[in-house]
């Protein structure tokens, strides 16, 4: 594919590859460096994308070989770990739609969830990749995903049960 093609392609990708690296950074500053970086070696691989394949997943592939690199050059520095995310931080992506307090809720827990749990629920739940597609995004075998998603759901259906029994006391 050429460069000029792959710009075309990037605007309507941006979203997916936003919301995709903020699951894994965790931290707006470095999602948007991350998202920028991953533009531009996007745009530098160009020729490497198969027309055949998602271009979205492509991205979604570049971002998180990135991020992997980021992460391995943190380690060797010995950084701290990363601050988790304020959910006020989020920009807000759709302008004019009411946000709900239980939608915020549920986006802080499941900005708790540990790292690779995270970025499966953002692929499958959030971005609606397919439980294959999500596999080669993350370079994982499927079952992992799978496994990752059944304790993504029970963390997040333990906290929506807890959720609402404080909510009943509350209304007492």
């Amino acid at each position: 594919m050429k460069p000029h093609s792959v710009r075309d392609l990037l605007p309507r990708s941006l979203p997916s590859i936003w919301r995709f690296a903020l699951s894994l950074t965790g931290d707006v500053e470095m999602t948007n460096d991350l998202v920028q970086s991953t533009c531009l070696r996007a745009v530098e691989k160009a020729d490497q994308f198969r027309s055949s394949g998602s271009f979205e997943g492509w991205c979604l592939q570049i971002c998180r070989s990135i991020w992997l690199n980021e992460l391995r050059s943190r380690a060797s520095r010995q950084d701290k770990a990363f601050a988790t995310l304020d959910v006020d931080q989020i920009p807000d992506l759709a302008p004019g739609i009411e946000h709900n307090l239980y939608a915020k809720e549920i986006i802080s827990r499941v900005m708790t969830l540990p790292d690779a749990q995270r970025s499966v629920v953002e692929l499958v739940f959030v971005q609606q990749f397919t439980y294959s597609e999500a596999a080669v995004i993350l370079d994982i075998p499927i079952g992992t995903v799978m496994s990752r998603l059944h304790a993504s759901r029970k963390a997040l259906k333990e906290f929506a049960g807890v959720t609402k029994r404080e909510k009943r006391k509350e209304q007492k």
